[in-house]
């Protein structure tokens, strides 16, 4: 019996109880570096492993042979291999050794990529998260390729499940980053714009020692959804934004902050003439789409600052004064902002004469009541949450210690009395 026999033979000897499992795992870590070593063999054994039952010992087969180069003609089995083995198997054994199976999950997430079909790495991806995090609050590191596969299939809706659920655990700071801002992505891809600033706000206000490529795409689209959702940007950072950002994402975001400054005039010539100009770097930064969709958002930005100087308008002033090419132009504008909520307004289709309303919200009705009720109560489960961390970190060993010192250097009793009297 060779070594790969007798690998696979504990695996199916010793799969039962969980006092075998902890053994099994004992012994496939010392035969870890053996799989490696003969990962071209071990496909054959596969068959040999039920993926529900023998989960531990099917992740090292598993991780083993993807840890080669899986050959070209074999990777659409392959992928198909691994999307099965995420979805039966058992999570309690899959989290001995957690460190394996999201390595495994990402080699799929190269193999669907590769194969340019990202769909089939979704539903997956997915499973594979909801078994191996902790809790829904917990952040893991496969949550950023999730959403990548997501806005590469053009998946935005599914993207929404992970996104609507708070998270409050972060293993690492680069995959909340990258959360951020493919989250971000998919607000933008359903237009959720206000949801996607929240997101792209938490990439470029995060704290961080050296300026991260994250932080600076995440601005060059915060700047850039802002115009779209607000009709303009604050280049002011909030003061507990890094010293670095503050002092360094200004200089990679030139064109952008132009853009913004052209979009505040509110002048479209300017405006088109600035896209033009930098239209290439717009383009390279994958960020074109969106720059188009700004220039497309003045005019109805101009239309709303129409709201707040006139009671009446015909739809002909309205084009000549927002430089749309005609009445009909302006009309179609001017119902889609009425659909979407951004003004208040009837038309009359007799005289073509456009009447603008105040928001007719009182914020009495049930709906309304519940809806704040339901942020209220979000509200203070958070505050609960935020205060059960507060309150853990305050009892934290390595916590106090660190304080401990940072006070002793600060000891009121370190320093020498105010001198009661100068020499001169």
């Amino acid at each position: 019996m060779d070594a790969v026999e007798r690998v696979v033979a504990q695996i199916q000897g010793l799969s039962g109880t969980t006092s075998d499992l902890h053994q099994l795992h004992v012994f496939l870590k010392h035969s870890d570096d053996s799989l490696r070593g003969n990962s071209s063999r071990l496909p054959p054994f596969f068959s040999q492993l039920d993926p529900s039952f023998h989960s531990l010992g099917y992740l090292y087969l598993l991780d083993a042979y993807l840890f080669s180069r899986v050959p070209k003609d074999d990777v659409s089995e392959v992928s198909k291999l691994v999307a099965r083995f995420i979805n039966v198997c058992r999570p309690e054994q899959i989290r001995l050794a957690s460190e394996k199976f999201i390595h495994v999950c990402k080699k799929l997430k190269d193999l669907v990529m590769g194969l340019d079909a990202p769909i089939r790495g979704v539903a997956p991806m997915l499973t594979a998260i909801r078994k191996v995090r902790a809790s829904s609050e917990h952040l893991t590191t496969l949550h950023p390729d999730f959403l990548l596969l997501c806005i590469s299939a053009k998946c935005y809706k599914t993207g929404l499940s992970l996104l609507e659920e708070d998270v409050l655990e972060v293993d690492h700071p680069k995959d909340l980053f990258l959360y951020c801002y493919y989250g971000g992505m998919i607000y933008i891809g359903l237009k959720k714009y206000g949801k996607a600033l929240e997101l792209l706000h938490n990439v470029v206000t995060s704290p961080m020692s050296t300026l991260s490529s994250i932080a600076v795409e995440a601005y060059k689209k915060y700047i850039l959804v802002s115009l779209i959702h607000n009709g303009q940007h604050n280049t002011h950072f909030p003061k507990y934004t890094s010293s670095v950002a503050q002092r360094s994402l200004k200089n990679f975001t030139q064109a952008y902050l132009e853009l913004a400054t052209s979009y505040s005039n509110g002048d479209i010539a300017e405006l088109q003439n600035h896209v033009e100009v930098n239209k290439l770097k717009f383009e390279s930064d994958n960020n074109l789409g969106l720059v188009k969709q700004v220039v497309s958002s003045i005019y109805k930005r101009n239309i709303q600052r129409l709201t707040q100087t006139y009671i009446t308008l015909s739809l002909e002033d309205i084009a000549n004064t927002v430089q749309l090419n005609s009445p009909t132009e302006a009309e179609m504008n001017v119902l889609q902002m009425i659909e979407d909520g951004q003004i208040y307004a009837t038309i009359n289709q007799k005289d073509g004469m456009v009447r603008f309303h105040e928001d007719p919200e009182q914020y009495k009705t049930c709906e309304m009541i519940e809806t704040i009720d339901k942020s209220i109560q979000r509200i203070m489960g958070l505050s609960r949450k935020l205060t059960a961390v507060d309150e853990k970190i305050s009892c934290d060993p390595l916590y106090l210690a660190k304080v401990g010192k940072e006070r002793q250097r600060f000891d009121f009793d370190d320093f020498d009395g105010v001198p009661q009297r100068f020499n001169i």
